[in-house]
């Protein structure tokens, strides 16, 4: 019997879904030991709940999945020779924005772009400016390239602080900054953050700035806005934005980065070829025509992540002001004996995040349902230690 390709990925011999195009992205590589160890201490036969990834659990809408079925027939080509290509979706993104074609790159993921900025903007004399915690990309390319790397904790409310960083950025080669930030799910206004440009460009102008906007659809704060504009019209500013979050594409792996023709072109030669797949590209043009979808599951993440936040904070355990899809909680033991526990029940949880890994867990945000079920499992291995639970009004360990 014949099989169309239509029918082949929904007749359930390839169930075709969101959660599987979706799944699941380098956020799980980069825990490594820690995620795979947790993983193997779910006991056989129990459903896992996996709120460790900082994943969209719907994975992409059904736009981004009618356009990936579109392309099997153009599986067999380079990106080049496919249409849509590359240059189509760097048109789409372009015409979102209002800019030209010359201010974007394109990235395997956001990951790639941030990469390449240490390769393209650090130096062993001029090294990187970053948070701790924040999101490590930079950091471990920077050291393994052997560039120096100067991180400033981020302050009592867990939001980067910004004083130091600019306090270090004189002769620095990149700043990284992670708006909203990942562990900590927090956000920096945009007023505060051009100041933070201002400030930097005035005592370092030849300080590459990187704004990472991972998490930019998932933010409630109407304080917020995005920095783009910002790296439109100011040299030696970029920012990154990735299609793995809220669009539900982590396995897609698509990104690119906004800025000015200058600050572009050393990114733009280091990019890896082909580096948008003719699925990505495909997947990527529909989920930016179809704004709706994001718009629903940016009230779909603030309404569950609510309720998490709730729920845990009826245990004692006081969350960061999250504006991501994930929140960072104090969880009163350490990291690993909350996940290893956790686990043990089918729900995993993030990895370590120093210096608050003897306090502070990550959880991503899953569905009501997930989040119900691993609640569950939280009010048991919580429960017992609930009452002595640390609180971020207390002043942080590392102070």
């Amino acid at each position: 019997m014949s099989v169309s390709r239509r029918g082949f990925l929904t007749s359930g011999v390839v169930p075709l879904s969101g959660a599987l195009v979706g799944a699941r992205g380098m956020e799980a590589y980069l825990a490594g030991a820690q995620s795979g160890g947790a993983r193997s201490l779910v006991p056989p036969g129990v459903s896992e709940i996996r709120i460790s990834s900082n994943e969209n659990p719907l994975g992409p809408g059904k736009a981004a999945l009618e356009a990936i079925l579109g392309r099997f027939p153009d599986a067999g080509r380079y990106p080049f020779n496919s249409t849509p290509n590359e240059a189509a979706l760097t048109d789409a993104i372009a015409a979102q924005f209002r800019i030209k074609p010359e201010n974007i790159v394109l990235g395997a993921g956001s990951q790639e772009i941030l990469k390449n900025a240490v390769r393209a903007f650090t130096t062993p004399e001029r090294g990187l400016v970053t948070a701790s915690p924040t999101f490590e990309n930079c950091t471990g390319i920077a050291r393994r390239l052997g560039h120096r790397v100067t991180e400033s904790r981020v302050d009592a409310a867990f939001r980067l602080d910004l004083e130091p960083m600019i306090a270090a950025s004189k002769g620095a080669g990149l700043i990284f900054l992670n708006n909203p930030n990942n562990p900590t799910a927090t956000v920096h206004g945009g007023n505060a953050v051009a100041e933070f440009v201002s400030r930097v460009r005035q005592s370092s102008p030849e300080t590459v700035i990187l704004i990472d906007e991972a998490y930019h659809d998932y933010v409630t704060d109407p304080a917020y806005w995005s920095a783009a504009p910002l790296a439109l019209e100011t040299p030696n500013v970029l920012v990154t934005r990735t299609f793995s979050k809220a669009f539900g594409m982590a396995g897609m792996r698509i990104g690119y980065a906004i800025g000015r023709p200058s600050t572009m072109a050393p990114l733009e030669r280091l990019k890896m070829p082909y580096n948008v797949s003719v699925f990505g590209i495909a997947a990527a043009m529909a989920g930016l025509a179809d704004p709706a979808h994001i718009a629903v599951e940016r009230a779909r993440n603030t309404k569950v992540r609510a309720f998490t936040i709730k729920a845990l904070d009826a245990l004692g355990c006081r969350s960061t002001d999250s504006q991501a899809n994930f929140i960072f909680t104090d969880v009163g033991r350490s990291a690993k004996e909350f996940r290893d526990a956790c686990a043990k029940q089918g729900v995993i949880v993030g990895r370590d995040f120093p210096p608050f890994e003897t306090s502070h867990a990550r959880i991503s945000i899953g569905t009501m349902e997930e989040m119900q079920r691993a609640l569950a499992v939280f009010r048991q291995v919580l429960r017992p230690s609930a009452t002595s639970t640390g609180s971020l009004a207390k002043e942080p360990s590392w102070r």
